[in-house]
C-alpha cells in the first residue's frame, strides 16, 4: 500500500523553487534560497523532497554536473546544453530526439527503452568569449 504524502509548506516551496526557476538548480541552491523565509529547513530536507518529487515526475535530474546533481522543473520535450567550463545547464527547446528512436532502439537492441534523453555538452557562449584565440 502507498503512503500518502502530507502537505507541507515547505514541500510546496521546494517545489515552487524548482518550478521557478530556468537555472537547473542544485539541492544546496534550492536550501540556499529558500533558507531565510524557512529558518527550521535543513539540506536533508531538501534532498528528500527532490527525491520524492524525482519518484513521482513532478521534476526531473539533469545529471550531475561538476559534482552536484541538477533538476529540471520543465517536464515539456526539450533537450539540454551543459557547458563544460563553467557547468551552466541551457535548455534547448524543440530540440528533442527523431519520433520513433526509442522504438527503434527497442527493437534493435532487444531492450525496452523507457525514456530518451538528448544533452549536447561543449562551451557556452560567455565562456567562448574568455576562451583564448586559437591560431
Amino acid at each position: 500500500m502507498e503512503r500518502a504524502t502530507r502537505y507541507s509548506k515547505k514541500r510546496e516551496a521546494i517545489l515552487a523553487a524548482i518550478q521557478s526557476t530556468r537555472c537547473h538548480p542544485s539541492a544546496e541552491w534550492v536550501y540556499q534560497r529558500l533558507k531565510p523565509d524557512h529558518p527550521d529547513l535543513s539540506l536533508g530536507t531538501v534532498y528528500r523532497n527532490l527525491a520524492l518529487f524525482q519518484a513521482n515526475g513532478t521534476i526531473h535530474s539533469v545529471g550531475v554536473i561538476q559534482g552536484q546533481e541538477r533538476f529540471d522543473g520543465d517536464l515539456s520535450p526539450h533537450s539540454h546544453f551543459i557547458c563544460n567550463c563553467c557547468g551552466q545547464v541551457i535548455d534547448l527547446p524543440g530540440v528533442t530526439p527523431k519520433a520513433g528512436q526509442d522504438r527503434a532502439v527497442s527493437r534493435q537492441y532487444g531492450l525496452k527503452v523507457q525514456h530518451c534523453e538528448l544533452t549536447f555538452h561543449g562551451l557556452c557562449p560567455d565562456c567562448i568569449q574568455q576562451e583564448p584565440f586559437d591560431l
